[in-house]
């Protein structure tokens, strides 16, 4: 985070609370009663590097006022667990075909016809 970002948070912020990611959540500490229509702004201090995709599906729709509340936290027994955006990692999805999967495909089945104008 930035100095700037730092000491926003040491002064205005307000904790509300943190994800299994050790990302920390905050908000403006007062609210402003002469506007009621203005929301406090909400922010996020990431652990470690500074990736938006790090942020978990309840904690997003609080940071967007989508709810006043994190939403539950609980998983589902359909659900997978929470992965950040691995583009560009070692983690990366490569398909069969490329390069730096070996670069190797299977041949064509045959089922395949050139399309000819």
């Amino acid at each position: 985070m930035s100095i700037g970002t730092r000491l926003l948070t040491m002064m205005n912020g307000e904790f509300v609370g943190e994800d299994a990611h050790g990302n920390k959540y905050y908000q403006e500490r007062k609210k402003r009663l002469s506007n009621p229509l203005y929301r406090r702004k909400r922010w996020v201090m990431y652990k470690g590097k500074v990736e938006g995709s790090k942020v978990p599906a309840e904690w997003h729709a609080w940071l967007h006022y989508t709810n006043d509340k994190p939403l539950d936290a609980r998983s589902k027994a359909w659900e997978q667990p929470h992965k950040p955006n691995l583009t560009g990692t070692l983690g990366a999805y490569v398909p069969k075909g490329d390069e730096r999967a070996g670069g190797h495909r299977s041949a064509s089945t045959g089922d395949y016809q050139a399309w000819r104008p």
